[in-house]
């Protein structure tokens, strides 16, 4: 954005420049109109347009609307009249003129104005604005000369050049020191558009919570939510590809010696395997412990030689047929054999039935070992 206090240059950058398109040159007129400035004339924008100087560039120093030349042939008699007229050309000693033409328009620079003139001349690598400068942009020059005048009245040709280190000595006001190191003239076309930094740069107060420890809580809290989703989010993404496996028990297992078994029910493997090895006089098989009405699994009843069912009462007898209840037939006994090393080894994933009304498998080679 361009400041309104760059005088005749306006948004124009200084030279040298490249040829300016007519957009360019339309929003120029138009931000002069606003800011009640002099137009470019014809010549100028043909100037502009080839990248070349504009004619009052490329004669005076200043721009033609500083008449300081009439005023001095205004009043040649009176022998007071040059220490009058030494005033406006005292900053020429120590001011551009560049500078020195801005100073005739009569309008005073604020601080954001300075800095940002200061920012700048650092982008287009010009001289910055020195002490006697930044202060006859301010305005302030007409405060400093009024006490000079009664020294260099009352003092001869010593106190003469004391004005000139009085003017440097004033130089250095708050607003000097505010536009040389402030946060304007740090950051004036670096940061980002819309950071803190930005607006500080364009001397606007930037809006924002106070960096107190409240606010640091707050942050960091916030933080650890946006991390925790995220992670969360990550181990759901991984999980997405690892298999779905279900770990169920070995259908094929070993249960020990023929040997090891007495006559009757043994229980021992119930909660482990879901099998009941029952040993009778002639024969060892291994029922499978699931009701065959519902798939319930029954209890042994040892006081009354019995399986029972505990969710509707189903009844067998020690060797699994069925005698009560619903139950609709016996229950089923697992493939059995006797491994290499002497053991008893037992697949639940083949079992043999006696369905109703059908032969019964129960005399099968596998159903059963023999005593």
């Amino acid at each position: 954005m361009a400041d309104e206090a760059k005088g005749i240059l306006g948004h124009l950058p200084p030279l040298p420049r490249a040829a300016l398109n007519n957009s360019v040159i339309a929003m120029e007129q138009a931000y002069r109109t606003r800011k009640g400035l002099p137009l470019l004339s014809d010549a100028d924008i043909e100037a502009l347009k080839a990248g070349q100087p504009m004619p009052w560039e490329t004669g005076a120093a200043a721009p033609p609307s500083a008449p300081a030349a009439p005023a001095a042939t205004a009043a040649p008699p009176a022998a007071a009249a040059p220490p009058a007229a030494a005033a406006p050309a005292a900053p020429a000693a120590g001011i551009s003129a560049e500078v020195a033409g801005w100073v005739a328009q009569g309008k005073k620079w604020s601080k954001s104005s300075i800095a940002a003139e200061q920012a700048r001349r650092g982008r287009k690598n010009l001289p910055p604005l020195n002490d006697a400068e930044i202060t006859a942009l301010l305005g302030e020059p007409a405060e400093a000369a009024a006490p000079a005048a009664p020294a260099a009245a009352a003092a001869p040709a010593a106190s003469a050049a004391r004005p000139a280190s009085s003017v440097t000595q004033a130089a250095p006001s708050a607003a000097a020191s505010v536009a040389r190191s402030g946060t304007s003239t740090r950051y004036v076309g670096t940061p980002a558009v819309g950071t803190s930094k930005a607006a500080a740069a364009g001397g606007v107060a930037a809006v924002g919570p106070e960096d107190n420890e409240v606010n640091r809580a707050r942050r960091r809290l916030v933080w650890s939510a946006v991390a925790a989703f995220l992670t969360a989010w990550f181990l759901a993404f991984f999980r997405f590809f690892l298999p779905r496996t279900l770990f169920e028990p070995a259908t094929s297992f070993k249960i020990g010696y023929p040997e090891e078994y007495g006559l009757g029910v043994d229980t021992k493997w119930q909660q482990r395997y879901r099998i009941w090895v029952d040993r009778t006089p002639d024969r060892i098989f291994v029922i499978y412990a699931r009701c065959t009405h519902l798939g319930c699994t029954p209890d042994w009843k040892p006081s009354e030689n019995k399986f029972k069912c505990p969710c509707h009462g189903s009844g067998y007898d020690s060797e699994g047929i069925n005698f009560e209840g619903p139950a609709p037939r016996p229950m089923d006994r697992a493939h059995v054999e006797v491994s290499p090393d002497g053991q008893i080894l037992v697949d639940v994933s083949k079992l043999y039935q006696w369905p109703k009304g059908q032969p019964s498998q129960f005399n099968d080679d596998g159903a059963y070992l023999r005593a």
